[in-house]
């Protein structure tokens, strides 16, 4: 058994892991690279496998960092199945279908425009591509145990997170190695905590957070702060997020503020055709999350759905007070660049961020203070007010990361910490090996971990 690690290293985006083992080569996640441009160029220099030499993709959940290549994949010549859960499935085709769509139209925006280095410009991969990579998902249950060829077993468990997102532990002759993939925390506002208890010799465990604590502070407290200041103004808050997980956290949040008289009564819109469509499915998978039904029956009934790019536009000529929720999350593209090209300027709104802002992300640009933002080739002034609220983050913490390590059904041989920028994952690292006495280190990109050595073949005696 083998790991090369491909992707979330030093970096929280591009998760990819090649495992060898049973004689199949079996790749877990295949993750859009996002943030600074060495990272975004990997997208486009091709995989540094060959695909076609692949047996099965592994998905751990939706999230274009994780599955963001797959098309990219197919394209280029894998044939196999995507083995995830049903609920994953489901979000994976709203997803890559919406996210190959939002790079034809910005190719589309920047050959207009002029507002590109490479002429014409193209995208990184299609819609043709994204439905060709629809139709080798192979939906499972939660808590699944596929058998492959070779006596090898895939296991799923929950990982809290997102819809359907999963931890996924190999297992072959006795042996398996178990990974994390993004997960969620004990108190999420809307998802369910991930399971524990999981047995395995090796572990890959993701350090978003490894760095730190959640802020002690109520994140729907303030929310309705910003939104009370900005309406008193006669403002707009834009609040990026993204399309799973974030969206639902917010228009619940929202939803709680409204009930409770906390905020005006103005416009919440939801200007995301990937973040309705996955909204929906929040009604279809009631069984992993905590919404009652009552609960999204009036989120259903607060928000305005915008999915035409005409009416998008004219939410920038209103004149009143709103939220607009768009995506993506830090402001890597979709039309949250729209708004904030629009309403970025004027101090009487403002911009929410509602997360982690990956570093090279124009969101992590805002976190740090700056005054203007590159979008679709031009610099746009920002004089609104940017707030950025830690507590919805659908990542556990460092303790959350250690709690679930701790409750293994074993104790592991080593653990390989990824996804995480590197200050995170090396702090974790640390904490892994002085609290819970475990053998730890951070993987470089492409490096390979041999777990278990296959013998060679004993060579033949020679004849006399």
């Amino acid at each position: 058994m083998r790991m090369t690690f491909y992707g979330a290293n030093a970096t929280v985006t591009g998760s990819k892991t090649l495992v060898e083992v049973g004689g199949l080569r079996l790749l877990v996640d295949c993750g859009l690279f996002q943030g600074f441009k060495t990272l975004r160029e990997r997208n486009w220099a091709g995989f540094p496998f060959d695909p076609a030499s692949l047996d099965a993709v592994l998905l751990t959940h939706a999230h274009i960092d994780h599955s963001g290549m797959l098309p990219a994949l197919y394209r280029d010549g894998f044939k196999g199945p995507v083995w995830t859960t049903a609920a994953t499935a489901d979000l994976a085709e709203i997803l890559m279908q919406d996210t190959a769509h939002l790079q034809e139209e910005e190719a589309r925006y920047r050959n207009r425009h002029a507002a590109t280095k490479h002429t014409p410009a193209k995208p990184l991969y299609t819609v043709r591509d994204a439905k060709k990579a629809i139709q080798h998902l192979r939906r499972v249950d939660a808590h699944a145990v596929v058998a492959l060829d070779g006596g090898v077993k895939v296991r799923f468990t929950p990982a809290g997170h997102i819809l359907g997102a999963s931890s996924i532990a190999i297992e072959h002759k006795g042996k398996s190695v178990l990974f994390s993939g993004d997960l969620g925390r004990d108190d999420d506002l809307v998802m369910l905590p991930p399971a524990n208890g999981q047995m395995a010799d090796w572990v890959v465990v993701e350090s978003t957070y490894g760095d730190r604590l959640h802020a002690d502070v109520d994140a729907i407290e303030v929310l309705g702060d910003v939104i009370r200041r900005t309406a008193a103004r006669g403002g707009t808050v834009v609040i990026p997020a993204f399309a799973v997980g974030r969206t639902q956290s917010l228009l619940y949040s929202l939803y709680r503020l409204r009930e409770a008289g906390a905020i005006p009564k103005l416009p919440v819109v939801l200007d995301s055709p990937m973040a309705i469509s996955a909204t929906e499915l929040y009604r279809r998978h009631m069984d992993q999350h905590r919404l009652t039904p009552e609960e999204c029956e009036g989120i259903q009934a607060m928000t305005r759905f915008v999915r035409d790019v005409a009416e998008s536009q004219a939410l920038m000529r209103q004149r009143y007070p709103m939220v607009i929720i768009a995506g993506s999350g830090m402001l890597t593209g979709g039309r949250a660049l729209h708004h904030i090209s629009h309403f970025g300027p004027q101090a009487r709104n403002a911009i929410v961020l509602s997360g982690f802002q990956a570093g090279g992300t124009r969101g992590a640009s805002l976190v740090a203070g700056a005054t203007s933002l590159k979008i679709f080739g031009e610099y746009v002034p920002i004089r609104a007010e940017v707030t950025q609220i830690e507590g919805l983050s659908a990542h556990a913490d460092q303790r959350g990361l250690l709690k679930w390590l701790k409750h293994l059904g074993k104790e592991p041989k080593h653990v390989y910490v990824v996804h995480g920028e590197p200050t995170a994952a090396d702090t974790l690292r640390l904490r892994i090996e002085e609290e819970l006495g475990l053998a730890a280190s951070v993987p470089d990109y492409r490096d390979t971990a041999e777990l278990v050595r296959v013998r060679a073949a004993k060579a033949p005696a020679a004849r006399s």
